[in-house]
């Protein structure tokens, strides 16, 4: 793994650490990161115990509490499918988590936060690889343009609070994530563990093909969460001054990302040999593609220190490996 600025690190350590959203699968990777740092005051609140919808409730929390930082990867995710079926949710959803927390942490003093977006923060026809000043230069994505917008929106809340009250807050927007602890639900789940379980039960049930939405033909980056919480730990890491070098005040967040692509086609080779599949592969193209690339630009970050160390390959097993020993989970 990348190694974090040592000063930094020791202030980390030494504070009180909120990680929002700790139960899903960017959360759960920081919360296993931050522990492998030596971080041992972690703050974890479930959904039950905290709704990070309801303003009230997130500012008794962060005045009760009172963290030195906070991770916010709190967030309503799907797929293509989940985006267009419920658009109103997932704008309302991740507009108000952003702004509760965001607006509660600066309310209470918390020393530095991390927003994490999303690469379709990006407009939808815009240059390849994508680099952080092509924001708000172009028309969205359709597809996912509500959830796009309320991303987006984090990332201007967190530059405004820094404007106007000096504040530290960062933002980092990875590519497509998978990893352990991944969405399977075929009705919300992203590309990638869609295709692990369609590949694993064509296979355990002997089906002669496996039906994936549209042409094959997009390509998509791919990045493991565990490469992501190695991210946000080191940007968190980062001195003030650093970090302030490599973006602009109204362009403050940064591309986490391995930097190369693959087809969906590829990924599907790439999953069909790691489950073992021998049937054929079927293209639905009735279903949308979305964009047909999204590749970032990742030489801000490599310039900070920071790449990627996990290949498809190996991180398309290991989710592999965690998704079986769930046994029945996603039946």
């Amino acid at each position: 793994m990348n190694k974090p600025n040592a000063h930094e690190l020791d202030r980390l350590r030494a504070g009180k650490i909120y990680v929002a959203g700790h139960g899903g699968m960017v959360g759960s990777a920081l919360v296993r990161r931050l522990q492998e740092a030596g971080c041992g005051n972690l703050i974890l609140k479930t959904r039950a115990e905290l709704d990070l919808e309801n303003q009230q409730q997130v500012r008794d929390f962060m005045q009760a509490e009172k963290p030195d930082f906070v991770f916010l990867a709190a967030a309503r995710v799907g797929g293509i499918h989940a985006n267009n079926t419920w658009p109103a949710q997932f704008i309302y959803s991740n507009l108000m988590m952003a702004a509760n927390v965001i607006d509660a942490a600066y309310q209470v003093g918390v020393e530095r936060l991390l927003f994490l977006g999303s690469s379709c923060i990006y407009p939808k026809q815009a240059a390849q690889p994508m680099s952080e000043d092509c924001l708000l230069t172009g028309v969205l994505e359709e597809t996912n343009e509500p959830y796009a917008i309320a991303k987006i929106a984090g990332i201007k809340l967190c530059e405004s609070y820094n404007r106007e009250y000096g504040t530290d807050f960062r933002s980092v927007m990875p590519t497509n994530l998978y990893g352990a602890n991944d969405n399977f639900d075929l009705e919300t789940s992203h590309v990638l563990p869609a295709l692990l379980r369609k590949f694993h039960e064509a296979k355990q049930t002997g089906s002669p093909t496996v039906e994936i939405w549209g042409s094959g033909k997009p390509r998509r980056e791919f990045l493991h969460v565990d490469d992501l919480a190695d991210a946000c730990v080191y940007i968190a890491c980062l001195a003030q001054a650093v970090y302030a070098e490599y973006t602009h005040p109204r362009q403050s967040h940064l591309n986490i990302g391995t930097g190369s692509d693959v087809s969906i086609a590829e990924l599907a080779e790439i999953i069909r040999e790691v489950v073992g599949y021998e049937g054929k592969i079927q293209y639905n193209s009735e279903y949308p593609d979305g964009s047909m690339r999204k590749l970032l630009d990742v030489s801000a970050v490599k310039e900070l220190g920071w790449e990627a160390v996990i290949g498809l390959q190996e991180g398309v097993a290991s989710t592999y490996r965690w998704y079986l020993d769930q046994g029945s989970a996603w039946a």
